[in-house]
This record gives C-alpha cells, sequence and structure tokens, in this order.
C-alpha cells in the first residue's frame, strides 16, 4: 500500500513539474516578444528624436536581455529534451548581466544629466569587472570540467576512442 502511494505521489509530482516546465517555457517565449518590441520600439523612437549613439547602446542593452532570455530557453529546451539542467546557464546569465551593466548604466548616468564624478565611479565599475573576472574564471572552471567529464564518458563507453589518444 505504501509503494503505491509513493508512486502515485511520484507520477503527481512529476505531471506538475511537466506543467510548471510548461508554463516557464511560455513566459520565457512572451517575455522575450515583449523584449524583441521593446527592442524595436528603442530603435524607433532613436530615429524619431534623431539620437541615435544613444539609441544604439539603449537597444543593444534591450539585446543583451534577449541574449540571457535565450540562453534560459535553450536550458529550458535542454532540461525538457534529457532532463539534466545545467549549472552553466546561471553562470552565462551573470556575465551577460554585468556585460550589460557595463555598456548600458554609464549611457543612462549620462544621460541623466548626472555629474562626471557619478558617471566615473571606480569603485562601482572596479567591482563590475572584479566580479566579470571571477564569473568569467568560474565559467572556465565549469565549462572545462564539463568537456573532461564529456571525454571520460566518452572513453568509457567507446574504447577504441581512448586507444586512439
Amino acid at each position: 500500500m505504501m509503494a503505491s502511494f509513493e508512486d502515485r505521489l511520484l507520477g503527481s509530482l512529476r505531471a506538475f513539474n511537466h506543467i510548471l516546465h510548461a508554463f516557464l517555457a511560455i513566459a520565457l517565449v512572451l517575455a522575450s516578444m515583449m523584449v524583441l518590441w521593446e527592442f524595436l520600439m528603442a530603435v524607433v523612437h532613436s530615429f524619431e528624436i534623431n539620437n541615435l549613439a544613444h539609441g544604439f547602446l539603449q537597444a543593444l542593452g534591450t539585446l543583451f536581455i534577449v541574449w540571457t532570455l535565450s540562453s534560459l530557453i535553450s536550458a529550458e529546451i535542454n532540461y525538457v529534451q534529457t532532463g539534466v539542467f545545467h549549472v552553466v546557464v546561471f553562470i552565462e546569465v551573470a556575465m551577460i548581466t554585468l556585460l550589460r551593466q557595463l555598456i548600458v548604466e554609464p549611457v543612462r548616468t549620462a544621460t541623466a544629466g548626472q555629474s562626471l564624478e557619478q558617471l566615473t565611479n571606480p569603485w562601482h565599475y572596479g567591482l563590475l569587472l572584479a566580479s566579470l573576472l571571477v564569473i568569467g574564471i568560474l565559467h572556465k572552471l565549469v565549462t572545462s570540467s564539463e568537456k573532461k567529464g564529456f571525454e571520460h564518458e566518452g572513453s568509457i563507453s567507446n574504447p577504441s576512442l581512448s586507444e586512439k589518444k
């Protein structure tokens, strides 16, 4: 009796998890479409006010959000197909977010009419760069360990490959 209850519970949890992932996939698609719309409106607005440089940098910041959403959609596809979610996705999203801040924030500060001191805050940008460096190193470590894991799995499953190396 207990085993059948556990089987039903696990089946219910799996079904609910599938529903949640379907909801996440739909939300990611809708968010991507809204961000693409925002990108198009930023480009049109920059043409209207004849400020292409500012408009280009703002649109570039919006494209970084599209890049983030694309990474999350790819991770969701991979998870639904294989059941495996790679940690490197979170690292890439953090890296993209920091890059976006490094590009968009100075433009936002400059266009807001803030002082030069606020525009070039060395502590703030130093911390952003240090964070980006740490996340870059972490990304390298994680991806190189994943590659070693794949090579190790390939040599175990196909001994002839390990003999050729």
